[in-house]
């Protein structure tokens, strides 16, 4: 089908309604082409390289969409909150914040003491943060506050910095509780300021991709460690423990060895206390999962049980009588803002950015989960800017770092939440607590608050089912999710996060180094090439051999890729190498004293023709079964070029093929590498496809390369891949095109382009 022919029934199919010309085009789609390699291509498809687009130029355009866009970006509540249906959203947004808060309560005054803190910072954490992702916040559903993970990780900042043992008092040795919680809660705003400052920071730069190499495996073996540092740490007030401050590796073991060690130290109303609030709980939740479609908000137990213990508490006097040890006075009203302390910022730091990347990850994993359930985009970069700010401003405000909790994020969806609505309610009644009702809690039993803890860390613990899910689905998966955990457990929360991101990263490049290699076949009648290994039919092309991975060819496999290549062409490539240069140094060492011999007899007989001479020798190394060629030097002069080029040039003289000297021939002349799975080159990969290139070419084998994408073209050029003996006319459309290519021209050769025109 000619040019004009082609335009011309697209012309016509112009003219015809849609459903005709589509059913026409369907009818008529039939293409047949000649082969193509890369030059051809280029020119058939006009092929341009693609202009550079200067990004950073737009940075500094300014106008008032501009402007207004930027400003909707960084503080998406004047996007969506003047269009908020009051009607249609309200009332379910005040019954979820209302249920949220409920819930946030309870967890609050707990989760402060996993930070180590005096109950009442937990709230203000449940207050500031909250408010602030309203204004600034993506996602709809998630309830952002205090979070155990998160807990637990300040928790062993605060005890390993200011350990009980740094406030015994000479007198009495006991503990200046007041010294040691205002040194701990100065430690915890700061590092809440840092996270915020990283996280903030890492979100301007638009750094929020980072939570990409945190895999769900990761994650979830994180989070599982996590919980049973939690558990651990409850340990203490269940049984009314007095327990060693540790911190750092293997602190998690010591602990557990020092608690069985004191347990017949318990105090058996601490014990009873813990327990019966633990039975109540989850008889509650049982009650709630069995009753969910029937009741129209889940029924409160953490709170119910809180105001009935707190109510046993203090008219039977349980610390009085029985020695469990209670919440203590919660001040009335907010406490004012408080600086960070900058000489804190070096001993902080480390354990500040471990803290923001795992807060992030927890946050947006739930918040895209929310987002993809219901139909809206989350922005990562702007929830990064978004929980920075409200671990920024809730530090000056004296609290703890925060995330966002699952169980209260899957509340505020279930009673009906719709927007950041729910999250700013759920703060202000909080508020409301802070303000009047705080005070009522004082005589609330530590212990209730630990079993509120223990409870809801079931949901985390049962991840512990990831293990043979994952060992049936994926055992590399399960590989991260075990090192993971064990790592966590053994060296702590941040030592651990350290370990298994670098060796989920190491783990991928080892998955890179161990690809799989296939030599592929033509599947009858048809031009698709698939491994002969897998497909019956798939059968190898006579005398070409084509090669693929399943990896891209980089520094960190491009010599396991040679050696793979080699090895499953069946034939010793390096071995072959060898004895062709040996067999060719034998030979130009018996040139060279054939040279010397001439010269002897030159100079014996100076009337006899040097010409004699050399036939005669060419004819004894004949005789000899050196070469197959025949000798057509005349002089002496020409011998010795003979013997300079008989190892340069492999194809210009007979007497250097494999089948003169004596050598197996390849069972194949070409070699086809599908470079398809290429995604990108570096200088490694170039050098080792021009060895390739080299290496077989010495044994009389032509390479062509495949399917190679037009990036990977575009930087094999950029790394002066091509030269007079590498051109893009070694380079096909496809696989079938090389093999096409290479079986009409069997002998041709690199150092004779002329056959690669003909085509």
């Amino acid at each position: 089908m000619g040019p004009s022919e082609a335009s011309g029934q697209r012309d016509t199919q112009a003219l015809l309604p849609v459903p005709q010309a589509m059913e026409l085009r369907k009818r008529d789609y039939h293409v047949e082409r000649p082969l193509l390699n890369q030059e051809q291509l280029e020119e058939l498809g006009c092929w341009t390289s693609a202009t550079g687009t200067r990004q950073w130029r737009t940075w500094f355009q300014c106008s008032r969409a501009r402007a207004r866009a930027l400003l909707f970006q960084h503080l998406p509540v004047l996007a969506w909150l003047p269009r908020y249906p009051l009607r249609d959203w309200l009332l379910g947004d005040l019954l979820a914040g209302l249920s949220v808060a409920i819930m946030q309560l309870p967890q609050g005054l707990a989760y402060a003491l996993l930070a180590g803190l005096p109950p009442v910072f937990g709230l203000y954490s449940s207050f500031y943060p909250v408010f602030v992702y309203f204004l600034f916040g993506t996602s709809r559903h998630i309830s952002v506050g205090t979070f155990a993970v998160m807990s637990v990780m300040v928790g062993s900042v605060t005890e390993s910095l200011a350990p009980d043992e740094n406030f015994l008092q000479a007198v009495n040795s006991t503990i200046d509780e007041a010294t040691r919680d205002a040194t701990r809660v100065e430690l915890a705003s700061t590092l809440s300021v840092l996270v915020g400052l990283f996280q903030v920071g890492l979100g301007l730069v638009r750094f929020g991709f980072v939570v990409t190499y945190l895999s769900e495996p990761l994650v979830r073996g994180y989070t599982t460690a996590a919980s049973v540092q939690v558990f651990v740490s409850q340990l203490k007030y269940v049984f009314g423990l007095q327990l060693s401050s540790r911190s750092g590796p293997l602190s998690l073991i010591y602990t557990v060895l020092e608690v069985c060690s004191k347990l017949p130290q318990s105090v058996v109303g601490t014990v009873v206390t813990a327990v019966v609030a633990g039975v109540v709980l989850v008889l509650v939740k049982l009650l709630n999962d069995k009753l969910h479609r029937r009741l129209p908000l889940p029924i409160p137990g953490e709170l119910l049980t809180l105001i009935g213990a707190t109510a046993i508490s203090y008219g039977v006097g349980l610390k009085h009588r029985f020695g469990v040890d209670i919440v203590g006075n919660i001040p009335a009203g907010l406490v004012p803002p408080a600086a960070p302390n900058p000489q804190l910022f070096a001993s902080l730091v480390g354990y500040a950015f471990t803290i923001a990347v795992v807060g992030f990850a927890i946050a947006i994993s739930l918040g895209k989960i929310f987002a993809l359930r219901h139909g809206y985009r989350v922005d990562s970069n702007q929830e990064l800017v978004a929980l920075g700010l409200s671990n920024l401003i809730g530090g000056i405000f004296q609290c703890f770092p925060v995330s966002c909790s699952m169980s209260r994020s899957l509340v505020q969806e279930g009673a009906g939440g719709n927007t950041q609505v729910a999250g700013a309610v759920s703060s202000l009644f909080i508020l409301i607590i802070i303000v009047k009702l705080g005070e009522l809690f004082r005589d609330l039993p530590k212990a209730v608050l630990a079993a509120a803890i223990i409870v809801n860390l079931k949901g985390m613990l049962m991840q512990f089912t990831d293990i043979p899910s994952l060992w049936k689905s994926n055992r590399m998966d399960l590989l991260i999710w075990l090192v993971t955990f064990v790592a966590t457990i053994l060296l702590n929360l941040d030592i651990g996060l350290a370990v298994a991101v670098v060796f989920s990263l190491l783990l991928v490049v080892v998955r890179t180094q161990l690809p799989h290699y296939s030599v592929l076949g033509q599947v009858t009648d048809t031009d698709i090439y698939q491994d002969v290994a897998e497909y019956s039919e798939a059968r190898e092309v006579p005398g070409v051999k084509v090669f693929r991975s399943s990896a891209t060819m980089y520094f960190a496999n491009a010599e396991l890729y040679s050696d793979a290549l080699k090895q499953r062409c069946g034939i010793d490539v390096d071995h072959l190498m060898s004895q062709k240069k040996k067999r060719l140094r034998k030979k130009e060492q018996k040139l060279k004293r054939l040279q010397k011999t001439l010269q002897k007899q030159t100079a014996a007989s100076e009337g006899t023709s040097v010409s004699i001479h050399v036939n005669t020798s060419v004819r004894d190394m004949e005789s000899n079964n050196v070469e197959d060629s025949k000798a057509q030097a005349s002089t002496g002069n020409e011998v010795e070029d003979i013997a300079a080029g008989g190892q340069e040039d492999t194809k210009a003289s007979n007497g250097s093929t494999l089948k003169a000297l004596g050598l197996p021939q390849p069972h194949f002349h070409s070699l086809v590498l599908d470079l398809s799975a290429l995604s990108f080159v570096d200088t490694v990969c170039i050098k080792s496809l021009k060895n390739i290139f080299r290496d077989f070419r010495e044994i009389e084998v032509e390479v062509y390369l495949a399917a190679c994408h037009t990036p990977v073209v575009t930087q094999l050029e950029a790394g002066h891949f091509f030269d007079a003996s590498i051109t893009k006319q070694h380079l096909f459309a496809s696989v079938h095109d090389a093999v096409l290519f290479a079986l009409q021209h069997p002998k041709s050769s690199p150092a004779n382009p002329v056959l690669m025109t003909k085509l």
